[in-house]
């Protein structure tokens, strides 16, 4: 949850910036930037209204994330763990699988 409330204080610079410069961020310039996220329950938790905070020290970072998710800021998604891009940026694999992610990346 810390790690998402990170990339959402990015995000909202990056689009801010993007807009001051004139560029289109989607259908009616009010797209939710989309967050792929391979925790489920930071997924859940996130993004399922009914969830409740289960760790008090978390609760800054999980508010400043549902507020971002319900002012259509963000729109968090789960993507599986063998098929997450970011993990070529972080993790040791193999040729194959590290070609796979950066072909994502790139292309």
């Amino acid at each position: 949850m810390v790690a998402l409330r990170t990339g959402l204080e990015l995000v909202k610079g990056l689009r801010y910036k993007l807009r001051m410069m004139g560029v289109p961020l989607g259908v009616g310039n009010d797209e939710p930037t989309s967050v792929f996220c391979d925790n489920q329950s930071v997924v859940t938790s996130s993004s399922v209204p009914e969830s409740t905070l289960a760790k008090k020290h978390l609760g800054i970072c999980y508010h400043a994330v549902r507020e971002s998710v319900a002012a259509g800021i963000l729109r968090i998604a789960h993507i599986d763990g063998k098929e997450n891009p970011a993990d070529c940026l972080t993790k040791l694999l193999t040729a194959a699988i590290k070609k796979k992610h950066v072909g994502k990346i790139l292309y």
